[in-house]
């Protein structure tokens, strides 16, 4: 990292009559990491503007919501437990934040309008691609072909934004999850919005043996891995991995042991701290109109992450 780039995110704001604001929602939103984040590329970028946590019990949602284009805000994130309780509240959705069912991104238009936007997908393709790694479909002679064989772990919403985003650009995506059903049910979303989509549901962790020598992109999607020392592995440990195959996972505040275990095999392993980074970048570029300063973003979280305090919450 530059460091110019270092300078830049400890530089203090200046707020004056002119300040724009910009904030995140959720409930608790105490240890979020996005403010200093944020308020690091806003100060690199010289904008004046301020990003502030905003704590919003779930029974006050639908005032703080209708309150943001009075208090002239420009846009807020979206955090647990409030991504799915804002859509009915907004005005306007885009195809994914529709699709998934979530929004983390929500955008003040000059009307007053709010958009919801859900940038988790597009964040992870945006790392994938940072890493040097192609996503989606291989164009040539013949039929497109998929040359991203993608196997997700998981049905939440996480697990939703990601299966959209690989079957948007093409890759075929098997979906697992402990409950066959939700896993339908993800598929099921997806296709309705993606009728060309290449993605399948199958049951956890039955189905790992004859879907892993296929897939080359391995994602856990799941929260597994979060505590490390008393959750199971999002794997069946008897299946292995291979150096051909690009294992991620979303959890970024430490290597996780599903991380490990793939780096063992000779896989390469990835956590979810750029995907965090490039959700954020998304969402400070449709607020700003500015392109993102993302080495100054990932700076910030890499700092953060490496002192003792507690993380979580993007």
């Amino acid at each position: 990292m530059k460091e110019s780039s270092l300078s830049h995110s400890c530089r203090q704001p200046t707020i004056n009559g002119h300040t724009r604001l910009l904030g995140i929602i959720g409930w608790p939103v105490a240890h979020t990491l996005s403010p200093a984040m944020q308020n690091a590329a806003l100060a690199a970028r010289g904008l004046n503007f301020i990003y502030v946590p905003l704590p919003v019990p779930p029974d006050r949602l639908p005032a703080a919501l209708s309150g943001l284009p009075a208090l002239g805000f420009v846009g807020v994130n979206v955090t647990v437990p409030h991504k799915t309780a804002v859509l009915p509240h907004l005005a306007e959705l885009t195809p994914i934040a529709a699709a998934v069912g979530a929004v983390n991104t929500i955008v003040v238009r000059e009307d007053g309008s709010l958009l919801g936007d859900n940038t988790d997908g597009a964040g992870f393709l945006d790392d994938l691609r940072a890493h040097g790694i192609q996503v989606g479909r291989a164009e040539g002679r013949g039929p497109a072909r998929p040359y991203t064989r993608a196997l997700v772990i998981g049905a939440g919403g996480a697990a939703r934004a990601v299966a959209y985003a690989l079957a948007e650009v093409g890759a075929e995506v098997a979906v697992v999850n402990r409950t066959p059903e939700r896993a339908a049910a993800l598929c099921a979303a997806v296709t309705r919005a993606l009728p060309d989509a290449r993605i399948t549901a199958h049951p956890f962790p039955s189905a790992l043996a004859h879907l892993a020598p296929e897939a080359n992109l391995i994602v856990n999607a799941t929260s597994l891995g979060l505590h490390p020392d008393t959750d199971p592995l999002p794997w069946d440990p008897t299946v292995p991995f291979s150096p051909r195959q690009v294992v991620y996972d979303l959890i970024y505040t430490h290597r996780t042991p599903f991380l490990a275990l793939a780096e063992r095999h000779g896989a390469r392993a990835i956590g979810g701290l750029g995907m965090l980074v490039y959700q954020g970048a998304r969402a400070f570029e449709q607020w700003t109109g500015v392109p993102a300063p993302v080495e100054v973003m990932a700076a910030v979280l890499e700092r953060r992450r490496s002192c003792p305090c507690p993380l979580f919450a993007s």
